[in-house]
């Protein structure tokens, strides 16, 4: 997917029961679940392990999961509980009747380095997969999430290139 390199895809499904059996959820938040989401595929890891790419201290991995949906509409607390749930930054490409719309929050480290917060999502347009306006972008790990944040944010970032990603999101 994204023409991303071979290296790095995963492909593996995730049943997304995992993302709510072993936690408290709200039954809105397990319903959400159950009839917003088909399917969940773990379809890329882009990593220093995994690409030539300097690692980095704020993003150590990006994980790639492509969302099958039964609806166009994703209730926003879902992508925020799966993001929960993974300690690594992901971006989501949202699928419906073969459509794509890509979905990434901007991540912060909250308490250590092991949980983050995330501020907002932002998402493309429904477009089709080639139509995406997300490609691999940088030399790090921060650098590729910056440019993914941007890339899906568009004009909905402020545009001063001297600005930091966070100064742009805030």
């Amino acid at each position: 997917m994204l023409g991303l390199p071979k290296s790095t895809e995963f492909n593996k499904r995730i049943p997304k029961q995992k993302f709510y059996e072993n936690i408290a959820v709200t039954p809105a938040m397990k319903k959400a679940f159950v009839e917003q989401i088909r399917i969940i595929y773990w379809r890329n890891k882009i990593a220093a392990t995994t690409l030539n790419l300097a690692a980095s201290e704020q993003v150590t991995e990006i994980e790639v999961f492509e969302v099958r949906l039964s609806a166009p509409d994703l209730d926003e607390s879902v992508l925020r509980q799966i993001d929960r749930e993974i300690p690594y930054h992901i971006l989501f490409l949202l699928e419906y009747e073969g459509r794509y719309r890509a979905a990434i929050g901007y991540k912060e480290a909250a308490a250590g380095k092991t949980a983050f917060k995330v501020e907002r999502y932002y998402y493309t347009d429904w477009l089709e997969e080639s139509e995406l306006p997300v490609h691999l972008d940088g030399l790090s790990l921060d650098a590729v999430y910056e440019n993914f944040v941007r890339q899906i944010a568009g004009t909905a970032l402020d545009s001063d290139e001297s600005a930091t990603l966070k100064e742009s999101v805030e």
